[in-house]
């Protein structure tokens, strides 16, 4: 069947509330994962460590098997995690900067690509399990990547910047570089599932989650197709998306009840995301 018909086909039975077949297998008990809060200025940086953040899919080996940060095993293949420790690692499921589809395809696939998976790397970046304070932990995590001794798996650099400026050039030239920005993580932080300013992102844009509620039908050109999402928010805010869509995704659009991150430009006074823009279809559902 040709592509855009194929395309068109799938929106239609969408959008009359027909099921199609799920992309992954259902997921698990989702593992108690520390989760980032928004940088601000006027922190304390003396007390965090920097890091690039990585445009990936959180990977997290519980010491038997690799999860998504929902709970989903990611079936990789077998030399990817053969003589990984029993010791719980986090990480990012990587495959290079300005590669998140092709990572995303990737990992969420049932039979894996041998080939493709050569292009991906786990970036470690804490060691769950681990007692001490984050500052103790990345020794610890640096040995424990280097007793592994495959090149796909690598520990993130950590270091420490002096001032805000420099933070801000440090993100801007990252992202100038194809990064999505940087991460700073409390020095005297424990690891602790749960969101909490002893996990900062940094980032040049505002983004945030939605659920996928309904496919909303397009005019003029965009007839036939998705002209809109609507979505909802885990506070329960309902808003449109229009914007942002390639022709191939109005074509076959994010299904209902899947999650998808936006961009946007603050909010409203109802609290509605001003500008939201449609940016891609998260891996699994935000905690």
């Amino acid at each position: 069947m040709h592509l855009a018909a194929a395309g068109r086909r799938s929106f239609l039975l969408r959008l009359l509330g027909v099921a199609l077949a799920p992309a992954t297998a259902l997921a698990g008990p989702a593992p108690a994962l520390m989760l980032a809060n928004v940088y601000r200025s006027g922190l304390p940086l003396d007390d965090y460590w920097v890091s690039e953040k990585y445009d990936g899919l959180r990977g997290y080996w519980n010491g038997r098997e690799l999860l998504t940060r929902g709970g989903e095993r990611v079936i990789a293949p077998s030399w990817f995690t053969r003589g990984w420790p029993e010791t719980p690692l986090d990480g990012e499921l990587w495959g290079g900067r300005g590669r998140f589809q092709q990572t995303l395809s990737t990992v969420r696939q049932q039979q894996p690509d041998e080939t493709a998976w050569r292009e991906i790397r786990f970036m470690v970046f804490d060691l769950p399990a681990h007692g001490g304070t984050f500052t103790d932990r990345i020794p610890a995590l640096n040995a424990a990547v280097a007793a592994i001794g495959q090149p796909w798996v690598q520990a993130v650099p950590q270091h420490k910047v002096s001032s805000h400026a420099t933070l801000r050039q440090l993100m801007e030239s990252t992202v100038r570089a194809g990064g999505e920005g940087l991460m700073l993580h409390r020095g005297a932080s424990l690891y602790a599932g749960g969101r909490s300013d002893d996990l900062l992102k940094v980032k040049p844009h505002d983004d945030a989650e939605a659920r996928v509620i309904a496919h909303l039908p397009g005019r003029g050109r965009h007839q036939g197709q998705m002209g809109a999402l609507l979505v909802e928010t885990p506070q329960g805010k309902r808003f449109r998306i229009g914007s942002g869509f390639t022709n191939a995704q109005r074509l076959d659009p994010p299904a209902p009840g899947s999650w998808i991150t936006y961009r946007y430009r603050g909010t409203n006074d109802s609290g509605i995301p001003r500008f939201a823009t449609f940016l891609r279809v998260r891996a699994e559902m935000p905690s």
